[in-house]
């Protein structure tokens, strides 16, 4: 599984995050929840997403898609302010096709919040920081 290096927002030490892991990662130094950001495909999907301990905000995107690119420093600065809480996880409809058609994205990008592996809320297209954070809240919200 692969795994990411995310500078802890509360210290700044960076630590390796895996896409895969129980619990919520924490700060080695500090111990402060880290943002959770993941990829994930058709093969890894269920470890990377169905399976995790907290909220999925799932990003169903694709590298062609304009609007794709301009939302995603969004969801991952939301990710960054819910740390400990949300956990994002990309995927990229083009080398995912059985998870793009098992969610029923027609449109990307298309955000999805997944609780236990149950979809919980999803919109699709581009929003500002503030729109996804509010959407993001509620959702969240419902999904206790």
């Amino acid at each position: 599984m692969d795994s990411r290096v995310i500078a802890c927002p509360n210290c700044g030490r960076k630590n390796r995050v895996p896409a895969v892991a129980e619990g919520v990662p924490r700060c080695g130094h500090c111990a402060q929840p880290l943002p959770w950001m993941a990829e994930a495909g058709d093969d890894d999907f269920l470890d990377v997403a169905e399976r995790a301990d907290i909220p999925i905000l799932l990003d169903m995107w694709a590298p062609w898609c304009g609007p794709c690119r301009q939302v995603s420093p969004a969801l991952e600065q939301v990710a960054r302010d819910l740390a400990g809480r949300v956990k994002l996880v990309k995927v990229d409809v083009d080398k995912a096709p059985r998870v793009s058609e098992r969610l029923a994205v027609q449109a990307v990008p298309t955000l999805i919040v997944m609780r236990s592996a149950t979809v919980v809320a999803r919109r699709a297209g581009a929003a500002p920081a503030a729109a996804l954070r509010g959407w993001l809240d509620e959702a969240l919200r419902s999904a206790t």
